[in-house]
């Protein structure tokens, strides 16, 4: 398995996952593997040590893992840092133990903190240096997140632009009873939104308004309000941009390229890498041009890096599906789009087509959870 997954790799994308309530995933289960242990016993320690030295409080990843300390925004600090420990850990295991050289892959993205652990891991910049940068901001975003609700704001016909939502957003925030922004824009009708106070009411009863066949889902957890104009409050942009002026390059490009989720492009190794790294802290997440991307650039293979990945998985998951219910309909459409994606699936071709079409690419892709492969492949002892 670890060959035929060898020969993928030069067409697969590395997706990294970001922060979430839940941060452990089977993180407990790679470290009773003897094969394993070891490798992420150290990551473990190694940013414990950089987590303490920041936030100047001890703290020990393991005890997440194991289950003796639970997680909670009051150590959002050491779940930024658990998840790049892990990431970093089932990198190394990947080439260390199995031989799979992931840094011959066609790019790399990650979603929110997975895009500061990318560009460290990728040889872009120092990869401690990096994840310094989110957990000394980690005690100002917490405190921010004690009011903040996130919702999912979508609506299951016509696309919504991005525009008109940011209007909304700036309308009710000007109302002065609290900020609300775009969080990710995750398709072209369905948008992430964190908002303060009741914020996220008076943005639903303006969407639906404006858009009648819309809605606003909302989540009871509290959220660290990056990626919006909330984090400017605390001036956290601002001290994260200072950070970065020290912050030191390692490679002029990374190994393999990076694709940034807050410009929806290929943009470190051509300059400005620090403006998109303080862009990142409070502009949205562009996952919708990502997919976009990833799916336009050939990749057939995508392998989901990090403890139990989610969000980026089920977009993929559920584009693929959405094509194949259009493919499988019968009609005169149908027909059209299944001639057009048999042009995608053909490499010369699929170059000559509009960007958008390539979505039709998403059921060809394959995905792969890292740490559920490799522990389907671990070495017996």
């Amino acid at each position: 398995m670890s060959q035929q997954l060898a020969l993928r790799v030069p067409t697969s994308a590395i997706a990294l996952r970001g922060y979430n309530i839940a941060n452990i995933g089977r993180t407990a289960e790679l470290r009773r593997v003897p094969a394993y242990c070891a490798v992420v016993d150290r990551w473990l320690k190694e940013y414990s040590r950089i987590c303490a030295e920041v936030v100047e409080r001890p703290v020990d990843l393991s005890l997440l893992v194991s289950g003796e300390q639970a997680e909670g925004l009051d150590r959002y600090a050491e779940s930024v840092a658990l998840v790049a420990a892990v990431e970093m850990a089932q990198l190394e295991l990947l080439e260390s133990v199995h031989d799979v050289p992931w840094r011959d892959a066609k790019l790399a993205f990650g979603y929110s903190l997975g895009e500061v652990v990318a560009v460290g891991a990728t040889g872009m910049f120092d990869a401690e240096g990096v994840i310094r940068v989110p957990l000394a901001m980690a005690t100002q975003c917490a405190a921010l997140a004690g009011d903040v609700t996130m919702g999912v704001f979508f609506s299951r016909e016509a696309a919504i632009e991005e525009a008109a939502v940011s209007r909304l957003c700036e309308e009710v925030t000007q109302q002065g009873a609290g900020a609300i922004g775009v969080s990710t824009i995750l398709s072209p009708n369905s948008y992430l939104v964190l908002g303060q106070r009741e914020t996220l009411k008076r943005f639903t009863a303006l969407a639906r308004e404006a858009f009648p066949r819309s809605n606003v889902r909302a989540n009871d957890s509290r959220w660290p309000p990056l990626h919006t104009p909330i984090v400017r409050q605390n001036q956290v942009p601002d001290r994260a941009s200072v950070m970065m002026q020290t912050l030191k390059t390692v490679h002029s490009h990374p190994t393999p390229p990076v694709l940034s989720l807050v410009t929806g492009k290929l943009s470190y190794g051509v300059g400005g890498e620090r403006e998109i790294l303080r862009d990142w802290v409070d502009h949205p997440q562009r996952l919708w041009d990502a997919v976009c991307h990833v799916l336009a650039s050939g990749v057939r293979t995508i392998i989901h890096v990090g403890p139990e990945p989610n969000l980026v998985p089920a977009t993929f998951q559920r584009l693929a599906e959405n094509v194949r219910q259009q493919t499988r309909a019968g009609t005169l459409s149908s027909l059209g789009i299944r001639a057009v994606q048999g042009l995608a699936e053909r490499d010369w071709l699929a170059s000559l087509l509009p960007m958008r079409s390539m979505l039709l690419r998403a059921p060809l892709v394959q995905q792969i959870v890292l740490e559920d492969w490799l522990l389907e492949n671990a070495p017996s002892s």
